[in-house]
């Protein structure tokens, strides 16, 4: 009993010196009557409360046009929570602490006398932390970032300046972060007028992902995979973020955005930079946003005549998933009858540096594919086939290291064993890790993650003003090349199929194929 007590103390003790040192902060949510803070936001506040990860005191202020009380924005939060938990049922004693400290205050965006009034609430909930710790999150439109931090400024709730001797006052802004390389630049000015670049937090949910942040352990603790990351191991990459769906009611949206915009120039390419960057110098924030940057400064930027050779970008026709009948793009709601928006895009990526020179970068993502999955493929080079060939042919397959994102987070190694019996016959097995089944958690939301970051004012996962224009530089290039060409019949894709035959051809002339995720089925640990 002595022995397991001090086990038990020395995971207390690691628990704590794993946990956030967050004080005590006053979080505004500009555009509290939206989807993503019914959705997303607070239901990841309530979560981190419940895990007692919250500072102690904290308060939580929406700001919105429309009037309603405390009590009648708590009670439109506690229905929405009992939709997007992701534990069930609500736990009511805890809604009740936690919703204790939900305030609403209404206003216009531009309204200066509003952020007065948010001044006088946040001044009067009587501890010094709460009136000068403030996390503003900006859940509105971006063409309204910098009327907010400008009426921010006006009412003296955010001061420009580069520490927190007198209590911090942070940014966080969703994508899209500007439309090209000249509206980021823009638009990064604009913010930079009211706050200094460590006040800014650029939100990716991707990089709140668990896998996604593992990649960085995984790849410099482990010495058997460290030592084969290179174009002396590697013979290709695939980065493939599919969903089932198609665009629905967000069409308008897409007619403006794209594939390419909304998922490449910053999901993908933030992927294709942690996987690809070279060992920072520490753990701190700025080492690794230093080497991120560096990989997207490396990525060859094609010209405009050469991107139709290496760039594919695609279209969704009719079809079905799985049972389910899906309209084409050209018919969802808000989109043009004869729209040449894409819905998909593949890319070959290639890095200019000594580790990665040669190595393709395979990367894709598409609305209305067969499955909802976000993963990346390490495909190693084969050995010679001089021993087995004539035996196996075919079936003697490359190895590969699969990190899944989502759902299902895991890691999975692909080799060759020997299938039992009295003759030489070779199957491709593989050894799989589950996060689920292995430590019998729930992995936590990304929101849960970014927003303790975010008020901890850990930067690591946020993205800063030189990689939103590096993304920018690169995808610009592949815009321009595409200009207003029609699409081609090579290019549009039935729902419910892995992409138009373009996309294909564009791995094909270099010897590769497509790797499609499958969907996982692995035994759940009993939570």
């Amino acid at each position: 009993m002595e022995d397991a007590s001090i086990l038990d103390e020395l995971l207390v003790c690691r628990l704590e010196q794993g946990r956030k040192v967050v004080e005590p902060c006053t979080l505004v949510i500009f555009g509290a009557s939206g989807d993503l803070t019914s959705r997303k936001l607070v239901p990841a506040l309530y979560h981190l409360f419940r895990a007692g990860q919250m500072p102690d005191p904290f308060r939580i202020v929406g700001f919105a046009r429309r009037p309603k009380t405390d009590l009648e924005w708590r009670a439109e939060l506690r229905e929405a929570l009992g939709r997007f938990s992701r534990t069930q049922p609500v736990d009511g004693a805890a809604w009740e602490a936690f919703a204790a400290n939900l305030h609403y205050c209404a206003g216009e965006f531009h309204d200066l006398a509003a952020y007065q009034r948010l001044k006088r609430m946040v001044r009067g909930f009587g501890h010094p932390g709460l009136a000068h710790n403030l996390l503003c999150y900006l859940a509105v439109s971006p063409s309204q970032f910098g009327g907010v931090v400008d009426r921010l400024s006006a009412a003296a709730l955010l001061e420009k300046r580069s520490d927190d001797k007198a209590g911090w006052q942070r940014v966080v802004v969703e994508k899209p972060f500007g439309s090209d390389l000249t509206s980021a630049r823009n638009l990064n000015a604009e913010l930079t007028r009211y706050t200094h670049e460590t006040q800014l937090y650029r939100i990716d949910h991707y990089l709140g992902k668990e896998t996604v942040q593992n990649l960085l352990l995984f790849r410099f603790s482990n010495a058997i995979f460290e030592r084969l990351w290179n174009r002396d191991a590697i013979e290709q990459v695939q980065i493939t973020v599919s969903e089932r769906h198609g665009v629905g009611a967000r069409g308008g949206y897409y007619e403006e955005a794209g594939a390419l915009r909304d998922m490449v120039q910053n999901h993908l390419l933030q992927v294709l930079a942690l996987v690809a960057m070279e060992p920072p110098v520490s753990l701190e924030a700025e080492a690794i946003r230093d080497e991120k940057v560096k990989l997207l400064r490396a990525l060859r930027v094609w010209a405009p005549e050469q991107v139709r050779s290496q760039v594919v970008r695609g279209q969704y026709k009719a079809g079905l998933i799985g049972d389910l009948s899906c309209p084409a793009y050209r018919g969802e709601p808000r989109v043009a009858a004869d729209s040449n928006v894409e819905t998909y895009a593949a890319l070959r990526v290639l890095v200019d540096n000594w580790r990665w020179s040669g190595v393709p970068f395979y990367l894709r993502t598409g609305k209305a594919l067969p499955l909802s999955a976000s993963e990346i493929r390490i495909q190693f080079k084969p050995t010679p086939h001089v021993l087995f060939a004539a035996q196996c042919g075919p079936r003697l397959d490359a190895n590969s290291l699969t990190l899944r994102l989502q759902p299902d987070e895991g890691i999975t190694l692909r080799f060759n064993g020997k299938v039992p019996g009295t003759t030489m016959q070779i199957r491709p097995v593989r050894m799989h890790f589950s996060y689920d089944a292995e430590f019998g958690a729930y992995t936590p939301e990304a929101y849960e993650r970014l927003l303790l970051e975010a008020m901890a004012g850990d930067a690591t996962l946020f993205i800063r003003r030189d990689e939103v224009e590096a993304a920018w530089s690169f995808v610009d290039g592949i815009r321009a090349g595409w200009e207003d060409a029609v699409l081609g019949d090579a290019e549009f894709y039935e729902a419910g199929t892995w992409g138009p035959a373009a996309a294909d051809a564009l791995l094909a002339r270099y010897g590769h194929t497509w790797r499609h995720p499958q969907p996982v089925h692995e035994p759940r640990a009993t939570r």
